[in-house]
């Protein structure tokens, strides 16, 4: 029972940060033109093979356990008018779990699709930028609780991004938090928050560095001591990461960023490092 806890509750975990990793690379708190289309792939893969109890102490897995995740997900983002765009986010994992005493177990599937609308609030002189978005979580598997908890929910998130030039530099920011809740019993509220800074290295704006400071935070009425069987049950942890990205333009349209990242802190949680890609895609 203790290993079956432990891989569920790291597997919970990387899918959690799959989803906080990919807000350094999208629009964020900048604007998507009218009629404007944003599209984004990403790949993302996540290890872990120690992580803390509730008592935030570090140790390693049971019996040698290492834990491995491989996330592909779609973000969309097309401009509906001046101050409203629809964003949507498909994401699609594949864990596995081992250990040396010959437990293995793996999970593919689709997790929880995202659909929402963004409302851009107001800006300051155009270069400072506050927006809203609401959106609806709908999952996508039945009766397989190893890929999320199943149940629908809904998040409001505020975002506030700018742009600057320091010691010769451009530079931007974007910061972000939302608080999500789910809806079925025992259903938890989460807070996820992002703050970024990253800066252009030349003129031609084509390449860019950017660090990360995130985290996560869930809670629920369901007892964090309670003795689970699933993932769902793991809906009391906490953990922040720092990440850093970088981010190559091959044109206005077309731009690729890689980023690295790994957590800091926990609560309940897997303690692991992530590698990502992603693409940013303006078709029109």
């Amino acid at each position: 029972m203790k290993i079956t806890k432990t891989w569920l509750r790291c597997l919970l975990v990387a899918v959690m940060l799959f989803f906080a990793s990919q807000n350094n690379s999208y629009a964020g708190s900048f604007p998507v033109r009218p009629g404007s289309l944003l599209l984004s792939p990403s790949i993302n893969y996540f290890f872990a093979n120690k992580g803390w109890d509730s008592l935030r102490t570090l140790s390693p897995f049971t019996a040698g356990g290492q834990f491995r995740s491989i996330s592909y997900s779609l973000y969309t983002e097309y401009g509906i008018s001046r101050r409203f765009t629809f964003v949507a986010l498909l994401p699609y994992v594949m864990n596995s779990y081992h250990d040396n005493n010959g437990y293995s177990s793996q999970t593919n599937g689709l997790t929880d699709l995202e659909t929402g609308i963004r409302y851009y609030v107001a800006n300051i002189n155009y270069i400072y930028y506050f927006t809203i978005q609401g959106t609806f979580i709908l999952p996508l598997y039945t009766n397989n609780v190893n890929l999320g908890y199943g149940e629908k929910g809904a998040e409001l998130k505020a975002s506030f991004g700018g742009s600057g030039k320091l010691l010769g530099k451009n530079y931007y920011f974007n910061l972000e938090n939302g608080i999500r809740q789910y809806f079925e019993t025992y259903g938890p509220l989460q807070d996820r928050y992002t703050a970024t800074f990253g800066l252009t290295l030349d003129r031609r704006f084509k390449h860019q560095l950017s660090v990360s400071l995130g985290g996560f935070y869930s809670t629920s009425s369901l007892n964090s001591s309670y003795d689970p069987t699933h993932i769902a049950s793991n809906k009391n942890f906490a953990f922040n990461q720092v990440s850093l990205s970088y981010g190559y333009s091959f044109s206005r349209r077309l731009s690729l960023f890689l980023s690295a990242g790994t957590f800091i802190n926990g609560r309940n949680t897997g303690d692991g490092s992530s590698a990502s890609a992603s693409f940013i895609i303006r078709p029109f």
